[in-house]
């Protein structure tokens, strides 16, 4: 079994063997659960990036094409709405 130390500062270290078998990297982000006895600790699921041909035209318009102008004018309006 392996242990570990909680810091001073409140961190701890999760052993190279179980890094290993999970594959965790550094960086990993963990949510932390109170759990009957202790903590459980759980990978966060990262969304895999994408590209914006990958979701390009995934939200449906049917209306009229909007000039760049339109956009920028729609923008502004909006902008203003929130002030």
């Amino acid at each position: 079994m392996d242990s570990t130390r909680l810091s001073n500062k409140g961190q701890i270290v999760i052993p190279h063997r179980i890094r290993e078998r999970f594959g965790w990297d550094a960086g990993v982000e963990f949510t932390v659960e109170p759990i009957e006895g202790g903590i459980a600790l759980r990978p966060v699921a990262r969304t895999p990036a994408t590209t914006v041909d990958e979701v390009y035209g995934c939200l449906p318009y049917s209306g009229p094409r909007k000039s760049l102008k339109d956009m920028e004018q729609a923008i502004a309006q909006g902008a203003r709405r929130r002030q």
